[in-house]
C-alpha cells in the first residue's frame, strides 16, 4: 500500500509507477493506494493507467483515494483547495463509469469528455475495488455513496473508532458500490519484547510525526501528532507478538475487515523493518 506526496524534502516515490515496478517483482501480494490525491489528476489519465496496472498485475489492485490537505500540494498543481470536494467526486465518477465499460460523454464542471473509453479494461470484473480515506462526516457519507472501502486515519483513536464505524456504515451505499468495507490504518512494529519493539520504532516515528505537525498545521487533527509514546501505542500494534496478536484480534472485534499496518517510517533501517515484517508473519498472525 502506497501513498502520495509531493514537495517532501528526504524524498517520496511516486505511486503509480512505484506500484507497477512491484507488480512486476511480485506474483500475490495485494497492490493498493492509500491514497492518491484524486483532486490533482485528469480522471481519464487516472482510470487508464490503474486499468493498465490492474491488467499487468493479474487483477491485483485497490484503488485508494484522499482529498489532500496540504496547501503547497495544490499550489503545484494549480488546484484552488475550495474545489477539492467538488473534483474528487468528479474524478471517482468518471473513473467508475470507464472502468465498467461505459463510453462516456461528460460536460462538467472540471472535465469535457466525448465518447471516452477504456481499452483495455481493468482485469477485475466488474471493477478494482475503491477506497477512500477521512474521518469528519462528510467523508464517511460520500464514502459509503461513491466507496466500497474507507480507510481510517493512522491517529483515530480507540475511543472514537466503533463510532466513526458505525457512522459510516449508516449511510446508504451509492448505486454500483460494492460493499461498506473498513480498513483500520495502525503504526505497526513486532518484536521479541515490547521494549525492544519501541527502540527500533519510536525515533523514526517521532520524526515522522514532527513532519506531520507542520504539514497538517491547517486540519483540526495537527495536535494528535505531537503526543508521546503512550498515546501513539494506544492507537497502534506494537510490541511483542502476543501483545500485536491481542491488538489485531481487539481490531477486528470493534468491526475492522483489514488492518493496513506501517512498519516502516521514514529512517528505519531496512533491516528493521524487515525483522518486524517477518515476525508479524512468523509469530503473529500464524499463532
Amino acid at each position: 500500500m502506497l501513498g502520495e506526496r509531493h514537495l517532501h524534502r528526504p524524498g517520496y516515490h511516486e505511486v503509480l509507477t512505484s506500484l507497477t515496478w512491484l507488480a512486476a517483482h511480485t506474483e500475490r501480494i495485494g497492490l493498493a493506494t492509500a491514497g492518491i490525491v484524486a483532486p490533482f489528476h485528469h480522471p481519464v489519465v487516472l482510470a487508464e493507467t490503474l486499468a493498465h496496472l490492474d491488467v499487468l498485475s493479474g487483477g491485483r489492485v485497490t484503488a485508494g483515494f484522499v482529498l489532500g490537505y496540504r496547501p503547497e500540494e495544490f499550489a503545484l498543481y494549480g488546484v484552488e483547495p475550495s474545489e477539492r470536494v467538488a473534483r474528487f467526486e468528479e474524478c471517482l465518477t468518471l473513473v467508475t463509469r470507464l472502468w465498467t465499460g461505459e463510453e462516456v460523454s461528460h460536460r462538467g464542471r472540471f472535465t469535457t469528455l466525448e465518447g471516452a473509453f477504456l481499452s483495455p479494461r481493468p482485469a477485475q470484473d466488474p471493477r478494482p475495488r475503491l477506497w477512500n480515506g477521512g474521518r469528519v462526516p462528510a467523508a464517511l457519507e460520500r464514502t459509503a455513496r461513491m466507496c466500497d472501502g474507507w480507510t481510517t486515519s493512522f491517529n483515530e483513536t480507540d475511543a472514537d473508532l466503533p463510532g466513526k464505524i458505525a457512522e459510516y456504515r449508516s449511510h446508504p451505499r451509492g448505486a454500483g458500490t460494492l460493499g461498506h468495507e473498513v480498513i483500520v490504518c495502525r503504526e505497526g512494529y513486532a518484536a521479541p519484547t515490547s521494549q525492544a519493539a519501541r527502540r527500533a520504532l519510536e525515533g523514526p516515528l517521532r520524526g515522522l510525526y514532527d513532519a506531520y505537525t507542520g504539514w497538517k498545521r491547517t486540519s483540526p487533527d495537527a495536535a494528535r501528532y505531537a503526543q508521546g509514546w503512550d498515546d501513539i501505542t494506544a492507537r497502534g500494534v506494537v510490541g511483542s507478538p502476543g501483545e500485536c496478536a491481542e491488538r489485531l484480534a481487539h481490531y477486528g472485534a470493534m468491526g475492522a475487515d483489514g488492518v493496513v499496518l506501517r512498519v516502516q517510517p521514514p529512517g528505519m533501517p531496512q533491516a528493521d523493518a524487515l525483522r518486524a515484517i517477518e515476525t508479524f508473519g512468523a509469530e503473529v498472525l500464524s499463532g
